[in-house]
């Protein structure tokens, strides 16, 4: 291959890199609109409906539960002293991780113009939305009596009562809300330019007056593109931060305490490496059964799949690094409580066995990723994925309960049992996601059409000004690449 380029390219000329294209098959504007709008236009596949209807009575499951918590009270969950937080915060923590992946595939590959982001990025930013809105279910209603839950925002009330500043719960309450606000704002701009195609493809009904209210009377010009621009990266610059600030303010809720197991500093960016690292898994669980079925394949390409299998080698491999540096410091510190909860987590506790899960999923089976067959091959993607996924559950349960089943006190130690209420909330918060996301596909563009036709090399003006042949075009001339 480097001899047939390096025979055709003058020699005192820099080779032109080759880069694999990111639409494959030399797909037209016409082809990726009439695909990805035909998603939304025409009858779903009866998989859809298949996976649908499981998705809304699981989410049904989850309003029961609730609804058996509040007609009953908070001890039909598990969670007693000295385990006062559980499957709650464990739940919450899990969803707001998964939410962001999303953000961060927007915002920050955008800003250092990563291209391959366009074809995942759409679907990332809803999965973060959906999953936001399951992470904020569980505080809410943690709290007890959740119609008083608004008295964690600071606004003034009759009874003159304020929130205690100098606390990371109510830390939460700020981080949480801004990070969901901005990325809504964020996902709703991205789309406007496509819910006009949608309109301007639909007969008079209310579809087309649904879609033409949502995308406020955006015409295409060159006015409206400047300001869509402009707007899209103010959003992205101002999202960035939060990517790294959500889960840190999440992580200082345990660091700011005293609890052995909690108090270290490594805590920040350990948790935001991890919820990239999940949020990575659960966009690839979720986008390649999609490209499966509506026959993305010349979209979603394998260079995507490879690029996301990467970063998930990359974060898993930090998570792990963060896994043993808490033993690190738990034995260099010389603090007896601190090497004993670490002890008990490995050695003889009552819930080892969550923690070699937790290392297994999260940090032996991403490195199958360091080969480049296991990276293109969907099937062993797709189980790794999975793993880090039911991994990255087992870590906030990790962290969170095996810490609280044995505090300082031997004498108030009790093992922590889940009821059927915790089983069946969280189970059901996967139909509630699931839901939502098998909505969006039915009626909103899942890939990013405006940004994709940017990519291809037609929309470069100056594509023709190179004259020397590419590495990759020379390998279709000989016939070593067929184009369909």
């Amino acid at each position: 291959m480097s001899d047939t380029a390096t025979a055709t390219s003058p020699p005192d000329q820099p080779r032109i890199l080759d880069r694999e294209p990111l639409v494959s098959n030399n797909r037209s504007y016409n082809w990726i609109t009439e695909r990805v709008c035909g998603i939304v236009e025409n009858r779903q596949p009866a998989l859809w409906w298949w996976l649908f209807v499981p998705s809304v009575l699981l989410a049904g499951v989850t309003v029961f539960c609730f609804v058996y918590l509040i007609s009953t009270g908070v001890g039909v969950w598990g969670q007693k002293q000295p385990v006062a937080w559980a499957w709650d915060i464990t739940n919450f923590v899990f969803w707001i991780g998964i939410g962001h992946a999303g953000t961060l595939i927007s915002a920050i590959l955008f800003l250092t113009r990563q291209k391959w982001r366009t074809a995942v990025n759409r679907a990332a930013e809803a999965m973060t939305i959906f999953a936001v809105v399951c992470a904020g279910l569980f505080p809410a209603f943690h709290v007890g009596r959740v119609w008083m839950v608004w008295f964690l925002a600071p606004v003034p009330n009759a009874n003159a009562i304020w929130q205690n500043f100098k606390s990371p719960l109510l830390w939460d309450v700020f981080a949480v809300s801004t990070y969901f606000t901005v990325s809504l704002m964020f996902w709703y701009i991205g789309l406007i330019p496509d819910l006009a195609t949608l309109r301007d493809r639909c007969k008079n009904g209310l579809r087309k007056t649904l879609y033409g209210l949502f995308s406020l009377g955006w015409r295409g010009g060159n006015r409206q593109w400047n300001h869509y621009e402009m707007a899209y990266l103010l959003l992205a610059a101002l999202s960035t931060p939060l990517v790294l600030s959500v889960h840190s303010v999440v992580s200082f809720d345990f660091a700011t305490s005293v609890v052995p197991g909690w108090h270290t500093t490594i805590f920040p960016p350990y948790f935001v490496a991890g919820a990239i690292f999940g949020g990575f898994a659960m966009v690839l669980t979720l986008m390649i059964p999609v490209r499966a079925i509506y026959g993305l394949h010349d979209l979603i390409t394998a260079k995507h799949i490879d690029n996301m299998a990467k970063i998930i080698l990359l974060t898993g491999t930090i998570v792990g690094y963060g896994y043993c540096m808490e033993f690190f410091m738990a034995f260099y510190s010389g603090n007896a409580y601190e090497g004993q909860v670490f002890l008990m987590r490995t050695m003889h506790g009552p819930s080892v066995w969550y923690f070699y899960c937790m290392f297994i999923f999260n940090v032996i089976f991403p490195q199958l990723f360091w080969f480049k067959w296991c990276r293109k091959n969907l099937i062993v993607v797709m189980v790794v994925c999975m793993f880090v996924n039911a991994g990255m559950w087992y870590e906030r349960y990790v962290i969170i309960v095996t810490t609280l089943e044995r505090h300082f006190m031997p004498g108030s130690w009790r093992t922590y049992d889940a009821t059927w209420v915790d089983n069946w909330t969280f189970i059901g918060t996967f139909g509630l996601f699931m839901t939502l996301f098998l909505l969006f596909l039915r009626f909103l563009p899942v890939i990013a059409i405006g940004e994709v036709k940017a990519i291809l090399p037609q929309a470069d003006p100056h594509a023709n000004d190179h004259h020397e042949k590419g590495v990759h075009e020379l390998e279709i001339e000989a016939g070593k690449v067929k184009v369909a």
